[in-house]
């Protein structure tokens, strides 16, 4: 009786030592390897989601808005900061106005944007070409104040060439011109279609070119 409870535990012991079987292995492989993997794109997922919480998001507040049709211009500095732009007060040829649009409605100014800043001036009539005169409201021109070049603001005026004049790196720009590049700047200034209403200057659509820096000329040539 002995010896068949010793053969019975020795055949018990045997078949615990026996291998596995190769699909059952195998599966067992692929279910880890599956459970480690999915641990793992959890951990991924968990991560994204951690980082995407932590970047700020950008607010737009009513003085950062985009510039819109309607926006009346007002003047950005001087002892006439954030009052409207008179058009029948500029001086025909001899100035240059820096200037933000502000919300008629809201009477917000939105001047914590870069690239709402405008330069307004009057010139002649007669001196501008067919292109920039289809914009223009008596003579009076608006142009988005970002250099093309590198995005500084385009603020001084050569009266005696009625030219805008970036101090940055000296990029010239024709206001009589669609707001034409002669010198280092790689494209255009955009022009903004206005109206005279009220003795206000006022926004009546978009630009001719995108607000900002643009890298090339028409034939592919950065000219700097």
């Amino acid at each position: 009786m002995a010896d068949h409870d010793h053969d019975t535990h020795a055949h018990g012991h045997e078949a615990a030592l026996e291998p596995e079987a190769p699909e059952a292995h195998a599966t067992r492989r692929a279910v880890l390897q599956a459970a480690i993997g999915m641990g793992a794109g959890a951990a991924v997922l968990s991560t994204l989601y951690v980082g995407a919480g932590l970047i700020p998001k950008k607010e737009i507040t009513p003085d950062r808005e985009p510039i819109a049709q309607g926006d009346v211009l007002v003047y950005s500095q001087g002892p006439k900061r954030g009052q409207p732009i008179n058009p029948a007060e500029l001086k025909p040829g001899a100035e240059m106005i820096v200037a933000y649009p502000m919300n008629p409605e809201s009477q917000v100014v939105k001047g914590a944007e870069l690239k709402n800043t405008l330069l307004v001036m009057k010139l002649d009539p007669g001196t501008l070409d067919a292109e920039t005169a289809k914009l223009a409201a008596e003579g009076v021109v608006v142009y988005s104040g970002v250099c093309k070049h590198l995005g500084c603001v385009v603020s001084n005026w050569v009266a005696d060439k009625q030219l805008m004049l970036c101090p940055c790196h000296g990029a010239l720009y024709d206001p009589k011109e669609s707001g034409k590049a002669l010198i280092v700047a790689p494209k255009p200034l955009g022009q903004f279609p206005i109206k005279l209403e009220n003795n206000r200057i006022v926004i009546a659509g978009e630009p001719t070119r995108p607000i900002g820096v643009e890298a090339a000329t028409d034939d592919g040539i950065r000219r700097v």
